[in-house]
């Protein structure tokens, strides 16, 4: 069965030719063009990936990210217009899996879709039922479900990706540049402020409030790695 993608952005022209190109790569493509008729679209498709302009009427990109977020872990990748670090940051603070700055080739989106449908095809997951159990929390490779004290973590799939490739290789430290390579699956073109980012999300969400970090670690001028408990 063809993946389904959801374009939603308010420049028709934009959306139709993102559609366009994917229907070409063998997709199912529907297209919404505000932000209101976008989270409508999303609940009703369930598509398996969602690109997502971050101005548009009615509901910005931003909002209509908040809502996916309340129900859905579908991988969202955010279109702005502008190089501006407050945007980008914003969005993977509220769960984007990616984003990209237009004006963009058409090369570059279809590679970063692709990649982040590696992300979520869990027919190609080994069913091998492998734990990982550093102290309080435990990682099921198989299931992609996080438990801090037996309560489920929900994390979204980028933060998932990043934890398990962390503690799949515990104690080895990882440069921003590698990780992006790693876990994003492609060129990222230095903007390693996108590893800070998911680095901040996932530790407000696995580490205890106010104390020192158990699990992801710091090592100052190189990067980050898993501590093994």
């Amino acid at each position: 069965m063809d993946k389904k993608i959801l374009i939603v952005d308010d420049e028709r022209s934009i959306a139709d030719i993102i559609k366009f190109n994917l229907e070409k790569e063998g997709y199912f493509v529907e297209t919404a063009y505000d932000g209101e008729e976008g989270v409508k679209r999303v609940y009703e498709l369930l598509p398996d990936l969602v690109v997502l302009d971050i101005m548009m009427p009615k509901k910005d990109g931003f909002q209509v990210l908040k809502e996916i977020r309340k129900d859905l872990k579908v991988p969202v990748i955010m279109l702005t217009a502008k190089e501006e670090e407050v945007d980008k940051v914003l969005g993977l603070e509220l769960g984007a899996d990616d984003y990209i700055t237009k004006p963009f080739s058409m090369r570059e989106l279809v590679a970063r879709i692709k990649a982040n449908l590696r992300r979520v095809d869990f027919s190609n997951i080994e069913s091998n039922g492998d734990v990982i159990v550093s102290e309080e929390l435990s990682i099921d490779l198989n299931k992609y479900e996080v438990k801090k004290k037996g309560q489920v973590v929900e994390l979204t799939l980028r933060e998932f990706e990043l934890l398990k490739f962390l503690a799949s290789s515990a104690e080895q430290v990882f440069s921003r540049e590698q990780l992006l390579e790693e876990v994003w699956g492609y060129e990222y073109y230095g903007d390693i402020r996108t590893v800070d980012v998911t680095v901040r999300r996932l530790r407000e969400k696995i580490e205890d409030n106010g104390g020192e970090f158990k699990y992801i670690m710091t090592k100052r001028g190189v990067g980050y790695y898993f501590r093994r408990g």
